[in-house]
């Protein structure tokens, strides 16, 4: 598991559990400040992988995605640049959401991406395609956003104007990605889509 944390500043906590009713927090992962660290679902290169965005102590108005590679949880190292703001409704900051969803085309990454707007800060996201083998490499990004906020429960609450990924379920017979993201900070969204779909409409839909 992983979660933003606090120490001295937010930072990126792990930690693990055999049966969901006892949890062993491991040491903080990487320096703060820190936030959205996302562990890929399985060893790549025979060692864990992560993804994160090194932030600021505030609302951060900035942030690339890098990786970050460990053979224990512990000692994180090999740090990759993955990819930064590019303009419209990503043009502030980027940052990943759910683990990452391992396709055929590559692993499948639901993003949030950030614009600043005369009513602050509006979070909107999208998905890329990053390599098998190498998932600091970028392969494809979607340049328009698969959701932003549009309905009161999105745009009105503790923080409003957010759409904003968390996790998602993936059925494998079917394909069918549920998808869950917070609303505002204020209550949590749903929305379900088909992988191959996903995979597709960021193809025909990439940045160029």
């Amino acid at each position: 598991m992983s979660w933003c944390n606090g120490y001295h500043g937010p930072t990126i906590g792990l930690g693990y559990t055999y049966d969901f009713e006892t949890f062993h927090q491991l040491e903080n992962a990487l320096l703060p400040f820190n936030r959205n660290g996302v562990l890929f679902p399985r060893k790549i290169n025979g060692k864990y992988v992560m993804l994160s965005r090194p932030s600021d102590n505030g609302h951060t108005p900035f942030g690339d995605i890098f990786l970050s590679a460990s053979p224990d949880l512990i000692h994180w190292g090999q740090h990759r640049f993955v990819m930064k703001p590019i303009g419209g409704w990503q043009a502030t900051k980027v940052g990943a959401g759910p683990i990452p969803i391992e396709t055929r085309e590559g692993w499948l990454l639901f993003y949030h991406g950030v614009l600043t707007s005369c009513n602050g800060f509006v979070y909107s996201f999208g998905a890329a395609l990053l390599d098998l083998d190498q998932p600091w490499k970028v392969l494809h990004r979607t340049a328009p956003y698969l959701l932003s906020p549009q309905t009161g429960y999105e745009c009105v609450g503790d923080v409003p104007n957010v759409a904003f990924p968390c996790a998602a379920l993936v059925d494998a017979p079917t394909g069918r990605v549920a998808i869950y993201y917070g609303c505002a900070d204020t209550v949590t969204g749903l929305a379900f889509a088909y992988v191959d779909e996903v995979v597709e409409f960021v193809k025909r839909n990439r940045v160029e």
